[in-house]
């Protein structure tokens, strides 16, 4: 008998090549609309960064905005507020941060944060607890005038976002 070493491709070749083209493109277009879910929506693009004028914010006030749909406390500390920060010793704090680390130089009156309890995500009361600062009104804890937990259930500090100082009285949140 004999035997070809050089097999023409048929009719049979196409067919497995094209029904595995077609099931390739099927399986792509199924998941690409799984995976782009997954963006960012257009409104939290839009929210990416704010622009925050501090002028209005008088000395010992606070204010709360909304970045990225999270709620975020701008205070304007008195100097008593920034020499007690300043004076609590690091062996005293559940998480150890200095003043300085907390805020940005030449602007250390400004306090900015997410004012998110790292505990369970409540929103801290202002001017409240046994530190003058914020006191979360569900679980119990206790935030100092540098927003550190000093007391309490939660686990860390209260989240400083990425933030900096466009003028004196212009500050971009994100």
């Amino acid at each position: 008998m004999a035997h070809q070493d050089d097999p023409k491709p048929g009719r049979r070749d196409f067919l497995y090549i094209a029904a595995g083209a077609v099931g390739a493109v099927g399986v792509a277009g199924v998941t690409w609309p799984l995976i782009n879910q997954l963006n960012p929506d257009a409104s939290v693009l839009a929210l990416a960064s704010i622009e925050f004028d501090l002028s209005g914010i008088e000395v010992g006030q606070s204010v709360t905005i909304k970045w990225r749909g999270l709620p975020v406390f701008v205070r304007n500390r008195t100097p008593e507020e920034i020499a007690e920060a300043k004076a609590v010793p690091m062996s005293d704090l559940k998480d150890p941060a200095t003043d300085e680390q907390r805020t940005k130089p030449g602007h250390e009156q400004w306090l900015i944060m997410i004012a998110n309890c790292t505990h369970l995500g409540c929103i801290p009361v202002g001017d409240s607890g046994d530190y003058n600062g914020w006191a979360c009104p569900c679980h119990g804890s206790q935030f100092d005038t540098a927003g550190r937990i000093r007391k309490g259930p939660a686990p860390t500090n209260l989240v400083l976002p990425p933030y900096e100082f466009i003028s004196d009285t212009l500050v971009k949140i994100g």
